[in-house]
């Protein structure tokens, strides 16, 4: 059988659409701050292609904001759960929104 000289229509659609990327909000509870937390959360989230940031908040708590693939937010926030040896996770909040809602895309994952 020979192979068509034009694409067809499904490779074109395919050809067309972007990879779907969502951003997400975690709040992680607990022991979470001074534990290598952040750091640790940066070099997760770089591993598994996720830009975005960590940042210590007054109450005790760690926000992350993680911009990615569905799967590696899905691995990034099981390991949120857990966290580095020395921390102490309660409780993980999850806030979900696609791509279009966060107005300035990450290039990298920072600690603030």
């Amino acid at each position: 059988m020979r192979r068509p000289r034009w694409p067809t229509r499904s490779t074109r659609i395919l050809r067309r659409q972007r990879p779907i990327n969502l951003s997400r909000r975690f709040l992680v509870f607990g022991k979470v701050q001074g534990v290598y937390f952040r750091h640790a959360t940066r070099l997760v989230a770089s591993r598994l292609g996720i830009c975005g940031s960590a940042r210590n908040l007054p109450d005790g708590s760690v926000e992350v904001i993680a911009y990615g693939p569905p799967g590696a937010l899905e691995a990034l926030e099981t390991w949120l759960h857990e966290g580095p040896e020395q921390a102490r996770v309660d409780e993980v909040r999850v806030f979900e929104s696609d791509e279009a809602a966060m107005p300035q895309k990450p290039t990298e994952f920072t600690v603030l």
